[in-house]
């Protein structure tokens, strides 16, 4: 059965050259493929199949659905045919499934209309000063510029020392050199970064990025001949805590899951109130 069906479901594949011509020689209605007394119907077919596009990719779609179509069916059939009555009472599953999903989509209608998103910068600052300790480092993070230049360029050493200095004029123009001279320069020096970020641009991972830390420098040739070149600006070692604007991000999260949390505390609460209040729940004493 299952060799006769998956040439049917390749036939009506390759004849599907896009949704709207499919529609144009069998109408909608009409069954495509047919597996015991299992009937799946153009319309639904044409659901799950994008218009526009590409021939091949909707022979493909239309291919992959249908198969994954018969496996459900013949399942079912199965399942049907060896499982004990008690066994094939689904009811108290799809009962606890179906309140669970309103309960869900309830409380997502209920947060999105009611939460406040907007977190201030003092109640960033509050939340980090009550809570640092929690926000130790597990790997370093580091302030650098980072470019990719051949080790030929006779640009390279003029670079890197401008690229190393303090003054804001000097580190413009290395900027400046670099775009012509260098395949990539970036400034990461305005916002610290993980040391994983860091270690993808020198494609190694940032224990041994690290260990070629010379100084200020870090400087790993790719065997392409070019040359990955580093200036940290300024790093924090694993273990030390972060300044605030590193963990800005992760503050807002917690508190607007904290938010959350509480709105969805508070409705459970009022939810139970109100039908108290109006007689609709009661707890009955046992004997």
């Amino acid at each position: 059965m299952f060799k006769r069906f998956r040439i049917i479901a390749i036939v009506l594949a390759a004849l599907l050259p896009s949704c709207k011509a499919f529609q144009s020689f069998i109408h909608d209605g009409e069954v495509v493929a047919k597996l015991g007394d299992h009937k799946l119907y153009l319309s639904e077919l044409e659901s799950v199949i994008p218009n526009g596009i590409s021939p091949e990719d909707s022979a493909s779609l239309a291919n992959l659905y249908i198969n994954s179509w018969a496996t459900g069916m013949a399942f079912q059939d199965i399942a049907e045919q060896k499982l004990s009555k008690e066994e094939k009472d689904v009811s108290k599953e799809l009962d606890a499934y179906r309140q669970s999903l309103l309960r869900y989509r309830f409380e997502q209608r209920y947060v999105a209309e009611r939460l406040d998103t907007v977190v201030s910068q003092k109640e960033i600052n509050d939340y980090y000063e009550a809570h640092k300790e929690n926000f130790k480092l597990e790997r370093p993070i580091l302030k650098a510029r980072f470019m990719r230049i051949a080790e030929d360029s006779p640009n390279l050493q003029k670079i890197k020392k401008l690229m190393s200095s303090d003054d804001v004029v000097e580190v413009v123009a290395a900027d400046s050199i670099a775009f012509n001279s260098a395949q990539r320069y970036v400034d990461f020096s305005d916002r610290w970064m993980d040391a994983v970020t860091l270690a993808g641009e020198f494609g190694v991972d940032y224990v041994e990025m690290l260990s070629k830390k010379s100084g200020k420098f870090i400087e790993i040739k790719d065997g392409q001949g070019n040359l990955r070149v580093a200036f940290v600006v300024d790093m924090i070692k694993a273990g030390e805590i972060p300044p605030v604007e590193f963990c800005q991000e992760r503050i807002v999260d917690i508190i607007i899951s904290g938010r959350k949390h509480k709105l969805l505390t508070t409705l459970e609460q009022d939810l139970i109130e109100d039908a108290k209040a109006k007689e609709n729940f009661e707890i009955y004493s046992s004997k």
